[in-house]
């Protein structure tokens, strides 16, 4: 069964994200020690958390893998990509792993 892994970073008081640097090298950086484990990927730029309410996360990811075993040898291999995390944001991300339903 698929598994989802979803990366997601809240807007906080103070908090930066810099989107180019995430879109242009920490996304690569995920490509080249995970990728060969990696279903698929989206990744999603808060713009608003409804009408005329501001974003409540500057970006969610979302990592899609075959199964279990492929997210974990995927995680295994992610040292470089969670040690990038602070060239773009002060944000700590929270992590959702869940079962690919629909």
């Amino acid at each position: 069964m698929p598994v989802s892994l979803q990366v997601i970073y809240p807007v906080a008081e103070g908090s930066t994200f810099d989107h180019d640097y995430y879109a242009n090298t920490h996304m690569p950086l995920v490509a080249e020690h995970m990728g060969a484990h990696i279903q698929s990927t989206l990744v999603t730029k808060g713009l608003a958390g409804g009408p005329d309410v501001p974003a409540g996360y500057h970006a969610v990811a979302t990592i899609v893998f075959a199964d279990n075993d492929a997210l974990g040898a995927a995680m295994g291999s992610a040292g470089p990509v969670i040690a990038d995390v602070p060239n773009f944001t002060n944000v700590q991300p929270n992590m959702l792993i869940g079962e690919v339903i629909g």
